[in-house]
Formats: structure tokens, sequence, C-alpha cells
């Protein structure tokens, strides 16, 4: 491979959140940590970052003054080429609203586009922002469970109908792919989805952070390229931030292709910009790092199937779901006979395993 993908880096001195997070729950729990124990929690990578990002960004450092910035054509150009080059999605430049996280973003969306008490559906298991964006902001969560299916997830279609037509509920948040459970849902099951949320005036929004982490064989379909209605009805979330480990420099781009939600939006989150290092970094890694993302993606796909055989040979008890996209895998461990928190307290201070448990989900 052209890239590293092997050089180990240590993060304990790097401010890391999930480092720090690790070392301050094992010091809790009295437990000493082996040389070479890595925290599995929040989901950014230890691979060093692409080349083309930082070298490009210290050279930007050496000749930039750091005031107030604005976001250039070759940012709206790199943003926009991504879209249609990588998820065949021809966007326009007026339909970006700029964001410093995904997970605010959601936030903002349920404020600007339901009323306090109205139901916002997701499908469970699911990334846990999703609950809080919704309870913090008195709207309801509405639970659509997934269901497992010949050992994969899939979409409960009839309790999403019967969910979607109740005018108690207002909005869907959507993760695509799935966190956690790394489904990529297929373009029919985006099509059902755009079918009954139209149907019943559901507006949705879609986290699609992980759109670029797909493994071979399985196509991302950007939900608002389902239908022109579809896009009318949606608001999508994207970033740099896990396709290249940038979550630091806080820079989200968020589509909202109808005008009226958009001023709406607007509205309810008043000015917003983007850092410079992070408006810099988006269009680096948009417009001169993909080679270095089609090489992360096979290396991902061979940790995945690394991790998926071991189980098979060495703890069978443990059933590793398939994994179509991101870079999360999603364990069953009911067979191994613990608790909720007996596994928890294993994890840590036996195994000194540090991961996010599935409860949280």
């Amino acid at each position: 491979m052209k890239h590293d993908f092997t050089t180990v880096i240590s993060r304990k001195e790097m401010w890391s959140a999930k480092w720090l997070g690790m070392y301050s729950e094992a010091e809790k729990l009295g437990v000493t940590l082996p040389e070479g124990t890595l925290p599995y929690t929040a989901a950014d990578m230890e691979f060093k970052n692409a080349p083309e990002i930082t070298e490009g960004l210290a050279e930007f450092a050496r000749n930039t003054i750091f005031g107030y910035t604005m976001a250039s054509d070759a940012y709206y150009e790199a943003v926009m080429g991504w879209q249609e080059r990588r998820h065949n999605w021809k966007t326009e430049r007026d339909w970006i609203v700029f964001s410093p996280g995904v997970v605010p973003s959601i936030a903002n969306g349920v404020r600007a586009f339901t009323e306090p008490g109205d139901g916002v559906i997701i499908l469970t298991p699911v990334y846990y922002p999703f609950y809080t964006s919704i309870t913090d902001n008195d709207r309801k969560v509405v639970r659509c469970p997934l269901l497992v299916e010949n050992g994969r997830y899939v979409i409960d279609f009839d309790l999403l109908e019967k969910l979607c037509l109740d005018p108690a509920n207002k909005a869907l948040i959507m993760c695509s792919p799935h966190n956690p459970v790394g489904r990529v849902w297929t373009r029919e099951e985006l099509e059902k989805i755009s079918e009954l949320t139209l149907r019943g005036g559901v507006f949705v929004i879609s986290d699609e952070i992980h759109n670029d982490l797909i493994m071979p064989g399985f196509t991302h379909t950007c939900f608002a390229t389902v239908s022109p209605e579809a896009e009318q009805n949606s608001m999508i979330c994207t970033a740099p931030s896990k396709t290249f480990n940038l979550a630091g420099l806080q820079t989200s781009n968020i589509f909202i292709p109808n005008k009226e939600r958009r001023e709406k939006y607007r509205q309810v989150i008043g000015h917003s910009s983007l850092n410079v290092f992070g408006m810099k970094a988006c269009e680096l890694a948009y417009t001169r790092a993909e080679g270095w993302l089609d090489e992360l993606r096979l290396v991902i796909d061979a940790n995945r199937r690394l991790v998926e055989d071991f189980m098979i040979n060495r703890i069978p008890k443990i059933h590793v779901y398939p994994l179509e996209g991101t870079y999360l895998q999603w364990w069953d461990c009911r067979a191994l006979g613990m608790d909720a928190k007996e596994l928890e307290t294993f994890m840590k201070t036996k195994a000194c395993f540090y991961l996010d448990e599935g409860t949280f989900f």
C-alpha cells in the first residue's frame, strides 16, 4: 500500500477523549492496564492521518492569517464534487449549512422540524445521541426496533408504517449506514422508508456520517437520491470526520434541499461558520486524499475479517454480526451467560477491553 496504516502512535498525551477516558476508568476500578491496551469507545481511528491532509494543512498554516474566514469557492466545489463523485448526488451550493458536528445538527433539526411533545421515530438499537437529541428538546422517543432475520438486521416495515401514519409522529432520525449494527440500507429499503414517511408527513433526518466507509460488495445510497420527493423531505448530515479521522477539527456539511425548511433551520441555529483549519482539512480530504480512503477501506475489511475468524475459532460464544458499512462491529455476547453489568465489569477488569457497551444503544 502507498499509505501507512501500521505505525503505532501513542495518543496518551494528545488529549484524546477515548484514551483519557479509558485511563480514568481504569484508575477508578483499580486496574493496571497492560502495555498496548487500546480503547474501543469513541468512534475515531488510531491510524495516522492522510499525509495529503497533514502536509496540506502545514503548508496552509505557514501562509495564512487566522482571521474571520468564509468558505471559499474551492471548499464548496470540493464538498459538492465529493457527493457527486462518490455518492452520485448532484447538489447545489445553497443547500449546504455549515455545522461543527452532526450530533448538534440532529438536535437542531429536531428543534426546527418538530414541536415539543411530538414523536420522533428511531430505528433501535441506534447511536445513543439520537435519544438525547429528542428528550433534551422535550420530544418523545418513538422506538421502531430492528428485527434479526437470518443473522442480519432488517427494518420492521409493518411497525414503521404504523408509526409513520400516527399523526403524533413528525420526524424520523435515521442512521445510514447504521450505527451500531453495520447495515448498509439497500435502495429498496430506502425507497420504502421514503414512501412511508411521505405518506405520513414525517420528515427524515438522515445521519450519513459513515457514508464513505462501505465494505467491498456493498453500495451506499444517499437517501436524497431515492427520488425528488425524498430529496425535498430530508436533511442529509455529512462530514469528513469519520472518513478521514478529523473529528477534532469540527467540520460538518448539512444538506437541506428544501428552501423553506432550510430557512426554518437557519432561524433555529442563527449564525453558523466553520473553523478555518476544519474547512481546509475538508477541502484537502475531498480533493487529495481519495486514494488514502480507498486503501483504508481495504484495511478495515481485513481487520473485520480477522476479528470474525478469531471469534469463530477462539470464542465462538461471541457472535459477530456481518459488517457492511462503518468501522464499528456489533457483537452478541449473551451466550457468555453474564448480565450487562457483569459483562462490563469482566471486560474492564479482567479482559482490559474498553468498548461501548451494547446497552448504550
